[in-house]
C-alpha cells in the first residue's frame, strides 16, 4: 500500500435528472483529477437524486433505475472516469433481472465496474429491497468497503467492514436537517438557502448546529477512531427535493481527526491524501487485536428482530 490521494464531493443535485447530476460528476470529477486525486465520492443517489424518491410508485422507481452494470449511468461514469483517469463512486437506483429494486452505490473506474454495494437499511420508498451482504474491494492497493447511509448507524455493519479486512470506508449520505426525536434537530428554512449570498451567516448557523454539523460530529468521528480506519463521508448541499441539505463532505483518518472538509454552498470537493502508516499507529489497530469475541459472540448473534422507524416520514411514506 502506497499513499492515495481521495477527493470528495458535494452538489445539489436535480431530482429524477440524471443528465445533469452526471455533468456535476463529470465536471467536479475533472476538476479533482487535475489535482492530483486518484479517487473521487460523491454522495447517496448522487446520479438520480434522493429525496424525491419517497413519493414515487413502484412504475415510477422501475423507470428511473437502472440495471448493474449495463445501464446507460453506469456506461458513463465509465467514461468519465477513463477520460480523467480516475476512480468514481456515485450512487443511484438499481433494478434487477426480476425487477428487484435496491439502493445501490458503484465503485468505476476506466475499466467498468468495480464494486457494487446495496444499502442494507434503505427506507426511503416501500419498494425498495434491503441488501443482504458487505462489499470488499481494492482501489490501488487499499482495501474499501461501502456503508449507505444508515447502515453507518448500526454500528455492527461498520465493525462488520473493518473486519472483513477494509481500511477505508466510503459513506455516502443523504442526511441531517431534518426532524427526529433528539433535542436540536429540524428541518432548516429553504428560504436561507435562497438568500445564501446576502445572509450566509444565518445559514450557516443552521447548518453548523444541532440540525447539521453539531449531531455528525457526535459519531462520525467515533466510527473511525473505534476501529482505526479512514472514512470517506458525502452529503449533498442545497435543496434535494424539498429539503434542505448541508454538504459536510469530509474525510476522517483513523485518529478521528478531519483531514479535509467542504465548507462551501457551492458545488464543490476537496482532497486528502491517505497515509498507511496511521492504520497501525491508531488505537483502533490496537483495539481491534485486544478483542475478546468469546465474551460476546453469542450475545451479538441472538436472535432479533430489526425495527426501523424513520421519524421525518410520514406514515404512509415510512415502509415500516
Amino acid at each position: 500500500m502506497v499513499n492515495l490521494k481521495i477527493a470528495t464531493a458535494q452538489f445539489e443535485n436535480r431530482s429524477g435528472d440524471k443528465a445533469y447530476n452526471l455533468s456535476v460528476i463529470e465536471k467536479l470529477s475533472g476538476e479533482a483529477a487535475a489535482k492530483g486525486a486518484q479517487v473521487i465520492a460523491f454522495h447517496e443517489c448522487s446520479v438520480t437524486g434522493y429525496t424525491f424518491a419517497r413519493k414515487l410508485s413502484r412504475k415510477q422507481m422501475l423507470d428511473l433505475a437502472e440495471t448493474i452494470p449495463e445501464g446507460k449511468s453506469l456506461r458513463r461514469l465509465q467514461e468519465i472516469a477513463a477520460r480523467f483517469n480516475i476512480t468514481i463512486l456515485a450512487g443511484l437506483f438499481e433494478k434487477d433481472e426480476q425487477d428487484n429494486l435496491f439502493k445501490a452505490y458503484v465503485c468505476i473506474d476506466q475499466n467498468g465496474l468495480v464494486a457494487r454495494y446495496r444499502k442494507l437499511h434503505p427506507f426511503i420508498n416501500p419498494y425498495l429491497t434491503a441488501g443482504n451482504e458487505y462489499c470488499i474491494f481494492e482501489i490501488h492497493g487499499w482495501k474499501c468497503g461501502i456503508l449507505i447511509c444508515y447502515d453507518n448507524n448500526i454500528i455492527e455493519n461498520v465493525r462488520a467492514t473493518r473486519l472483513l479486512g477494509a481500511d477505508l470506508i466510503f459513506m455516502p449520505h443523504v442526511t441531517m436537517c431534518t426532524p427526529s426525536s433528539r433535542p436540536g434537530a429540524g428541518f432548516v428554512d429553504p428560504l436561507l438557502w435562497k438568500n445564501r449570498e446576502t445572509d450566509p451567516t444565518s445559514l450557516r448557523l443552521e447548518f453548523d448546529g444541532m440540525k447539521g454539523r453539531d449531531w455528525l460530529m457526535k459519531w462520525l468521528p467515533a466510527r473511525a477512531y473505534d476501529n482505526g480506519i479512514y472514512v470517506v463521508f458525502s452529503n449533498p448541499v442545497g435543496m434535494d427535493d424539498d429539503q434542505l441539505k448541508n454538504g459536510c463532505s469530509m474525510i476522517i483518518d483513523p485518529f478521528g481527526d478531519i483531514l479535509a472538509e467542504c465548507r462551501s454552498f457551492e458545488d464543490s470537493f476537496v482532497t486528502a491524501v491517505l497515509n498507511p502508516e496511521k492504520l497501525t499507529q491508531a488505537g483502533g489497530y490496537r483495539y481491534l487485536k485486544a478483542r475478546r469475541p468469546d465474551l460476546y459472540r453469542e450475545i451479538i448473534g441472538m436472535e432479533h428482530k430489526p425495527e426501523q422507524k424513520v421519524i421525518w416520514l410520514k406514515p404512509e411514506e415510512d415502509q415500516n
